[in-house]
């Protein structure tokens, strides 16, 4: 499978490959390099595991901002 790399170095893959991935609009994909080349991982925060979170944060003490929280780089141990 071909796909193109427009001027600005976007990608634009076929539904089949990112069905196939689990992915849709807001998720991530992570390039993992190895020996033999890239591979391609979804990276995708699951909302109903935050649910531990709940209650731990204190009201009134500014906000979350996941996609910030996100765009973070973090350790990779720490993921699942």
């Amino acid at each position: 499978m071909i796909v193109k790399i427009t001027s600005k170095r976007q990608v634009t893959f076929p539904a089949r490959v990112l069905d196939a991935l689990g992915v849709g609009p807001g998720d991530r994909l992570e390039l993992v390099e190895g020996s033999d080349g890239f591979r391609l991982r979804p990276r995708r925060i699951h909302r109903e595991r935050l649910a531990p979170l709940r209650g731990k944060l204190k009201k009134g003490v500014g906000s979350f901002d996941l996609e910030s929280f996100r765009s973070r780089g973090h350790d990779p141990a720490l993921r699942d």
